[in-house]
Protein backbone atom coordinates (compact mmCIF):
# COMPACT_ATOMS: atom_id res chain seq x y z
CA UNK A 1 0.00 0.00 0.00
CA UNK A 2 0.91 3.66 -1.10
CA UNK A 3 2.01 6.18 1.94
CA UNK A 4 0.72 9.43 1.28
CA UNK A 5 4.02 10.77 1.47
CA UNK A 6 4.92 8.35 -1.27
CA UNK A 7 1.17 9.85 -3.35
CA UNK A 8 1.59 13.61 -4.10
CA UNK A 9 -1.24 13.12 -5.75
CA UNK A 10 -3.00 12.25 -2.88
CA UNK A 11 -1.75 14.64 -0.48
CA UNK A 12 -3.28 16.83 -2.67
CA UNK A 13 -6.99 15.78 -3.50
CA UNK A 14 -6.93 15.96 0.44
CA UNK A 15 -5.79 18.91 0.79
CA UNK A 16 -8.48 20.33 -1.91
CA UNK A 17 -11.45 17.85 -0.34
CA UNK A 18 -12.22 20.28 2.87
CA UNK A 19 -12.39 23.40 0.19
CA UNK A 20 -14.95 22.03 -2.41
CA UNK A 21 -17.13 20.61 0.74
CA UNK A 22 -17.86 24.21 1.22
CA UNK A 23 -19.87 24.16 -1.61
CA UNK A 24 -23.67 23.96 -0.91
CA UNK A 25 -26.91 24.26 -2.59
CA UNK A 26 -29.68 26.91 -1.52
CA UNK A 27 -33.18 26.27 -3.11
CA UNK A 28 -34.94 29.11 -3.72
CA UNK A 29 -38.63 30.16 -4.92
CA UNK A 30 -38.61 32.82 -7.14
CA UNK A 31 -41.41 35.19 -8.66
CA UNK A 32 -41.92 34.73 -12.03
CA UNK A 33 -40.75 38.53 -12.58
CA UNK A 34 -37.06 37.70 -11.28
CA UNK A 35 -36.56 34.70 -13.03
CA UNK A 36 -34.45 35.75 -16.11
CA UNK A 37 -32.12 38.15 -13.57
CA UNK A 38 -31.88 35.25 -10.91
CA UNK A 39 -30.22 33.38 -13.56
CA UNK A 40 -27.74 35.50 -14.01
CA UNK A 41 -27.10 36.36 -10.59
CA UNK A 42 -26.89 32.55 -9.92
CA UNK A 43 -23.84 32.31 -12.60
CA UNK A 44 -22.25 34.99 -10.64
CA UNK A 45 -22.96 33.77 -7.06
CA UNK A 46 -21.53 30.55 -8.14
CA UNK A 47 -18.45 31.63 -9.53
CA UNK A 48 -18.05 34.06 -6.37
CA UNK A 49 -18.85 31.41 -3.53
CA UNK A 50 -19.08 27.91 -5.23
CA UNK A 51 -22.56 27.22 -3.66
CA UNK A 52 -25.25 26.93 -6.39
CA UNK A 53 -29.03 27.94 -6.63
CA UNK A 54 -31.62 25.46 -7.25
CA UNK A 55 -34.89 28.08 -8.88
CA UNK A 56 -38.39 26.97 -8.93
CA UNK A 57 -40.04 30.11 -10.78
CA UNK A 58 -43.84 31.21 -10.54
CA UNK A 59 -46.60 33.17 -9.09
CA UNK A 60 -46.11 34.59 -5.56
CA UNK A 61 -49.32 33.33 -4.23
CA UNK A 62 -48.59 30.00 -5.53
CA UNK A 63 -45.24 29.84 -4.71
CA UNK A 64 -46.51 30.65 -1.05
CA UNK A 65 -48.98 27.91 -1.19
CA UNK A 66 -46.24 25.51 -1.81
CA UNK A 67 -43.98 26.88 0.62
CA UNK A 68 -47.49 26.31 3.46
CA UNK A 69 -47.93 23.06 1.93
CA UNK A 70 -44.12 21.80 2.98
CA UNK A 71 -42.12 22.89 -0.34
CA UNK A 72 -38.12 22.42 1.36
CA UNK A 73 -37.34 25.98 -0.21
CA UNK A 74 -34.77 27.57 1.99
CA UNK A 75 -34.89 31.57 0.47
CA UNK A 76 -37.85 33.18 -1.01
CA UNK A 77 -37.70 35.73 -3.31
CA UNK A 78 -41.34 37.49 -3.63
CA UNK A 79 -42.58 40.10 -6.46
CA UNK A 80 -43.75 42.21 -3.23
CA UNK A 81 -43.04 42.62 0.30
CA UNK A 82 -46.71 41.16 1.63
CA UNK A 83 -45.82 37.50 1.03
CA UNK A 84 -42.45 37.25 3.06
CA UNK A 85 -44.61 39.26 5.73
CA UNK A 86 -47.29 36.39 5.66
CA UNK A 87 -44.32 33.87 5.87
CA UNK A 88 -43.00 35.70 9.17
CA UNK A 89 -46.34 35.80 10.75
CA UNK A 90 -46.78 31.62 10.04
CA UNK A 91 -43.81 31.27 11.52
CA UNK A 92 -42.64 30.00 8.04
CA UNK A 93 -39.55 32.42 7.58
CA UNK A 94 -37.38 34.66 9.88
CA UNK A 95 -38.62 38.43 10.77
CA UNK A 96 -35.07 39.83 10.61
CA UNK A 97 -33.76 38.75 7.30
CA UNK A 98 -36.29 40.44 4.78
CA UNK A 99 -35.32 43.26 3.14
CA UNK A 100 -36.68 45.22 -0.55
CA UNK A 101 -34.04 43.65 -3.14
CA UNK A 102 -35.68 45.34 -6.04
CA UNK A 103 -38.56 47.46 -7.47
CA UNK A 104 -40.70 46.89 -10.18
CA UNK A 105 -41.78 48.55 -13.06
CA UNK A 106 -45.09 47.90 -15.44
CA UNK A 107 -45.13 47.77 -18.94
CA UNK A 108 -47.88 47.84 -21.69
CA UNK A 109 -46.07 45.52 -24.25
CA UNK A 110 -46.58 43.73 -27.75
CA UNK A 111 -44.20 41.47 -29.79
CA UNK A 112 -45.28 43.77 -32.58
CA UNK A 113 -43.26 46.46 -33.08
CA UNK A 114 -45.49 49.20 -34.20
CA UNK A 115 -48.69 48.05 -32.08
CA UNK A 116 -48.01 50.44 -28.71
CA UNK A 117 -47.42 53.78 -28.95
CA UNK A 118 -45.87 56.02 -26.63
CA UNK A 119 -48.59 57.15 -24.52
CA UNK A 120 -50.27 53.28 -24.60
CA UNK A 121 -53.52 55.25 -26.43
CA UNK A 122 -53.62 51.53 -27.80
CA UNK A 123 -55.60 50.76 -24.60
CA UNK A 124 -58.24 53.11 -25.55
CA UNK A 125 -58.47 52.36 -29.24
CA UNK A 126 -59.65 48.65 -28.54
CA UNK A 127 -57.97 47.56 -32.30
CA UNK A 128 -56.91 44.28 -30.56
CA UNK A 129 -58.77 40.94 -29.51
CA UNK A 130 -57.14 39.92 -26.49
CA UNK A 131 -55.18 41.99 -23.57
CA UNK A 132 -53.08 39.34 -21.49
CA UNK A 133 -52.75 40.25 -17.40
CA UNK A 134 -51.53 38.38 -14.56
CA UNK A 135 -53.94 36.73 -12.59
CA UNK A 136 -54.15 39.43 -9.42
CA UNK A 137 -55.03 36.76 -6.92
CA UNK A 138 -51.42 35.10 -7.23
CA UNK A 139 -49.45 37.61 -9.54
CA UNK A 140 -48.88 41.03 -7.75
CA UNK A 141 -48.10 42.62 -11.48
CA UNK A 142 -51.68 41.45 -11.91
CA UNK A 143 -52.80 43.15 -9.54
CA UNK A 144 -50.87 46.40 -10.59
CA UNK A 145 -52.48 45.74 -13.86
CA UNK A 146 -55.99 45.95 -12.45
CA UNK A 147 -55.14 49.34 -10.53
CA UNK A 148 -53.38 50.59 -13.67
CA UNK A 149 -56.71 49.87 -16.06
CA UNK A 150 -59.21 50.85 -13.24
CA UNK A 151 -56.98 54.48 -12.70
CA UNK A 152 -57.88 54.40 -16.76
CA UNK A 153 -60.96 54.22 -16.56
CA UNK A 154 -60.85 51.04 -19.15
CA UNK A 155 -61.90 48.19 -16.85
CA UNK A 156 -65.35 47.71 -17.69
CA UNK A 157 -64.76 48.00 -21.49
CA UNK A 158 -62.05 45.73 -21.92
CA UNK A 159 -63.34 42.74 -19.61
CA UNK A 160 -64.30 40.89 -22.68
CA UNK A 161 -60.80 41.57 -24.21
CA UNK A 162 -59.12 40.27 -20.88
CA UNK A 163 -57.11 36.63 -20.74
CA UNK A 164 -55.56 36.12 -17.60
CA UNK A 165 -52.14 34.29 -17.17
CA UNK A 166 -51.27 32.61 -13.69
CA UNK A 167 -48.08 34.00 -13.76
CA UNK A 168 -46.37 37.10 -15.33
CA UNK A 169 -44.31 34.79 -17.82
CA UNK A 170 -47.21 33.15 -18.43
CA UNK A 171 -48.84 36.37 -19.88
CA UNK A 172 -45.38 37.16 -22.09
CA UNK A 173 -45.72 33.94 -23.36
CA UNK A 174 -49.33 34.68 -24.43
CA UNK A 175 -47.99 37.79 -26.16
CA UNK A 176 -44.92 36.14 -27.44
CA UNK A 177 -47.33 33.61 -29.25
CA UNK A 178 -49.50 35.60 -30.53
CA UNK A 179 -52.35 34.36 -28.58
CA UNK A 180 -52.72 38.23 -27.01
CA UNK A 181 -51.82 41.19 -28.89
CA UNK A 182 -51.13 43.21 -26.04
CA UNK A 183 -49.90 42.22 -22.24
CA UNK A 184 -49.00 43.97 -19.52
CA UNK A 185 -45.62 42.25 -17.87
CA UNK A 186 -42.79 43.15 -15.76
CA UNK A 187 -39.81 45.92 -17.36
CA UNK A 188 -37.50 42.60 -16.62
CA UNK A 189 -38.90 41.12 -19.14
CA UNK A 190 -38.63 42.96 -22.12
CA UNK A 191 -35.82 45.57 -21.36
CA UNK A 192 -31.92 44.74 -20.81
CA UNK A 193 -29.40 47.59 -20.06
CA UNK A 194 -32.46 50.29 -20.89
CA UNK A 195 -33.24 48.76 -24.32
CA UNK A 196 -36.40 47.00 -25.59
CA UNK A 197 -35.37 43.84 -26.83
CA UNK A 198 -38.01 43.43 -29.47
CA UNK A 199 -41.73 44.66 -29.65
CA UNK A 200 -42.88 48.29 -28.87
CA UNK A 201 -43.78 49.07 -25.25
CA UNK A 202 -45.28 51.91 -22.91
CA UNK A 203 -43.68 51.84 -19.23
CA UNK A 204 -46.96 52.52 -16.95
CA UNK A 205 -46.77 55.67 -15.17
CA UNK A 206 -45.81 54.53 -11.22
CA UNK A 207 -48.61 57.05 -10.29
CA UNK A 208 -51.11 54.26 -11.51
CA UNK A 209 -50.42 51.50 -9.64
CA UNK A 210 -49.61 50.43 -6.21
CA UNK A 211 -45.39 50.27 -5.68
CA UNK A 212 -43.72 46.91 -6.96
CA UNK A 213 -41.97 46.72 -3.97
CA UNK A 214 -39.91 43.12 -4.17
CA UNK A 215 -38.94 41.37 -0.73
CA UNK A 216 -36.67 38.12 0.05
CA UNK A 217 -36.48 36.52 3.07
CA UNK A 218 -34.86 33.24 4.73
CA UNK A 219 -37.49 30.61 5.33
CA UNK A 220 -37.36 28.68 8.19
CA UNK A 221 -35.88 25.55 6.36
CA UNK A 222 -32.97 27.49 5.47
CA UNK A 223 -32.04 28.67 8.79
CA UNK A 224 -29.08 26.00 9.28
CA UNK A 225 -27.71 26.74 5.24
CA UNK A 226 -24.54 29.24 5.47
CA UNK A 227 -25.02 29.00 1.53
CA UNK A 228 -28.69 30.52 1.78
CA UNK A 229 -28.14 33.28 4.05
CA UNK A 230 -24.89 33.86 1.81
CA UNK A 231 -27.22 34.04 -1.24
CA UNK A 232 -29.52 36.92 0.79
CA UNK A 233 -26.46 38.82 1.34
CA UNK A 234 -25.13 38.64 -2.33
CA UNK A 235 -28.42 40.18 -3.51
CA UNK A 236 -27.27 43.49 -1.05
CA UNK A 237 -24.10 43.20 -2.70
CA UNK A 238 -22.99 45.63 -5.47
CA UNK A 239 -22.55 43.35 -8.33
CA UNK A 240 -26.07 41.93 -7.64
CA UNK A 241 -27.30 45.05 -7.96
CA UNK A 242 -25.52 45.80 -11.39
CA UNK A 243 -27.48 42.98 -12.49
CA UNK A 244 -30.74 43.75 -11.42
CA UNK A 245 -30.66 47.52 -12.49
CA UNK A 246 -29.64 46.32 -15.55
CA UNK A 247 -32.75 44.75 -15.99
CA UNK A 248 -35.18 47.80 -15.39
CA UNK A 249 -35.42 47.41 -11.73
CA UNK A 250 -35.02 50.17 -9.32
CA UNK A 251 -33.99 50.64 -5.95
Amino acid sequence: MLSLRQNPITIALLLLTPCLSFADEVKVAVAANFAQPLEEIAKAFQKDTGNTLLISSGATGKLFTQIQNGAPFEVMISADSKTPKKLVKAELALADTQFTYAKGKLVLWSADANTVDSKGDVLKTGKYTHLAVGNPKTAPYGTAAYEALDKLGLTASLSSKLVQGENINQVKQFVDTGNAELGFVATSQVYKDGKLIKGSAWEVPTSLYSPLTQDAVLLKKGEDNPAAVALLNYLKGDKAKTIIHSYGYID
